[in-house]
């Protein structure tokens, strides 16, 4: 066929359907399976993202849209400011900033309640390879958080690049069984949040 031959066309039929992508294909683990295999890797999976002057209502139904309990904070493209999960957007802070500030619950921005980067824990990739899931169960235990931040590279003037996110509802699908894990309070600013 020469280059300047058309393509034959036909009609789209009554009942023609989307080709919708697939969700990330999981498979049951045990504690000794390998760390990696409940990882989401954002090397194949599209990062959810919100700006941080978005409101609570904004990241809600980005998160509904997208089907996903969390998203990454973004402001200058593609540097992380933080993170903000489902229980943020209805959490303590969010209900001390209605009360305190007199503030509408639509009119909360996703900054002011989203978890800072400062105060995310990740965990280098290399390190994971070796790594089984009872290994990142007892770490999230440990630092009684959610999830857990993987990062590629970094060193002196190279900031790290974010390459996937180990979440306990993900360990906990894939497990078949729930993971108890106790918040930490990290400062005396987060006890009221833990007694609560």
């Amino acid at each position: 066929m020469s280059l300047e031959t058309a393509l034959s066309t036909r009609s789209l039929e009554a009942g023609a359907v989307l080709a919708q992508a697939q969700p990330w294909q999981t498979f049951p683990v045990t504690l000794d399976s390998a760390a990696v295999s409940v990882m989401t890797d954002l090397t194949q999976v599209k990062a959810a993202t919100v700006l941080p002057a978005a409101t609570l209502r904004r990241a809600e139904q980005a998160m509904i849209y997208l089907g996903v309990r969390m998203l990454f904070v973004v402001g200058e493209w593609p540097a992380i400011e933080g993170l903000i999960t489902t229980t943020d957007l209805r959490g303590e802070r969010a209900l001390r900033l209605v009360q305190e500030r007199g503030l509408r619950w639509d009119e909360i921005t996703v900054e002011d309640v989203m978890t800072p980067r400062s105060r995310l824990d990740a965990i280098d990739h290399a390190r994971l390879q070796g790594a089984r899931v009872g290994n990142l169960v007892a770490t999230l235990k440990r630092l009684g958080r959610n999830h857990l931040l993987v990062v590629d590279g970094g060193g002196p003037g190279v900031p790290p690049r974010l390459r996937g996110i180990v979440s306990r509802s993900q360990i906990e699908r894939q497990l078949g069984r729930p993971v108890d894990i106790v918040p930490v309070a990290n400062s005396f600013a987060d006890l009221p949040q833990m007694l609560a």
